[in-house]
């Protein structure tokens, strides 16, 4: 499917619809979002700091047509944090999930980790924020970890699960490529154990696919424990400036999810490589990718 630019204007309207698995805590997901990377590389691309873009980043997701962000803690420093929220109130966003990364196959680490992912989560709640997407640090040089550090990882994201479900919480672990090393070791081992009722997953489809594995194959195996999809394509595993159809068949995700009767929140995650071309300003894709999730997962933003 290529989009085109009669296609930007199509009407949207936001659609909340139940989580559909068990868990300890049991709130509500809207079916679509958008994460806040492509806005720091966007700002870097520009030579200016990202608190310098504030306004234009909050008025393009509005205007792109989204009604939920996804921001990670570049974000929510302390000097930013208090616009930020505000600034996303006053564009009627709101933000269901927050990423928030850290070590965790280390004891030491990950307490440190587990205290910074509940102050933001509570700092966060006021604008919708029902979810931490918590993404366990690689070692330097991504060198594996060992049995025993994922041992603790597992241990450790089990701990911050509990921890985000007594404050109202979800925690869902997001994959990089790192974890589809040695078959994706990593990945089955956070699967297969840690606690269901507190850990869930939030797949990143196309880091699957950069690690060599099988994104419709991973995404199968973890069932119902999928909370959340973030979605971006490339071609030859070039990124592409909007999702688009590519190396990954978003089709047969839809229909495995329709036929699975999973209903997880679908994340929009542009990136762009040195060599992406870019023919279009940025709210124009992300307008694209918009479109382009709603006609594919039959969903609104």
């Amino acid at each position: 499917m290529n989009l085109t630019r009669r296609d930007l204007v199509f009407a949207t309207a936001a659609t909340f619809l139940p989580f559909p698995a068990k868990t300890e805590t049991r709130p509500s997901f809207p079916r679509l979002s958008v994460e806040g990377y492509i806005w720091q590389q966007y700002m870097a691309g520009k030579g200016k700091k990202l608190d310098d873009g504030l306004d234009e980043i909050f008025g393009m997701a509005h205007g792109a047509g989204f009604h939920n962000v996804e921001l990670n803690t570049g974000f929510l420093t302390s000097d930013l944090r208090d616009r930020v929220l505000e600034l996303i109130q006053s564009n009627g966003l709101s933000m269901p999930s927050v990423y928030v990364g850290g070590a965790m196959h280390d004891e030491k680490l990950a307490d440190a980790t587990i205290e910074h992912s509940i102050e933001i989560a509570l700092f966060c709640k006021k604008v919708g924020c029902k979810a931490i997407v918590g993404d366990p640090s690689p070692k330097k040089e991504q060198i594996e970890k060992t049995d025993a550090e994922l041992a603790v990882q597992a241990e450790m994201l089990d701990k911050l699960g509990k921890a985000l479900a007594a404050e109202g919480f979800q925690f869902w672990v997001h994959n990089h490529d790192a974890e589809m090393a040695n078959g994706a070791k990593e990945w089955w081992n956070t699967l297969n154990h840690t606690d269901p009722k507190y850990v869930w997953m939030c797949m990143d489809l196309d880091w699957v696919h950069q690690g060599d594995q099988d994104p419709l194959a991973l995404l199968r195996a973890a069932g119902k424990r999928v909370a959340c999809l973030h979605l971006r394509n490339s071609k030859q595993k070039l990124w592409l400036e909007s999702l688009d159809d590519g190396d990954i068949d978003y089709r047969k995700v839809a229909a495995y999810l329709k036929s699975a009767r999973l209903q997880p929140l679908l994340m929009v995650e542009l990136a762009y490589r040195p060599q992406t071309a870019i023919t279009r300003s940025l709210e124009e894709d992300l307008t694209l990718s918009r479109v382009y999730a709603e006609h594919i997962f039959k969903v609104k933003a």
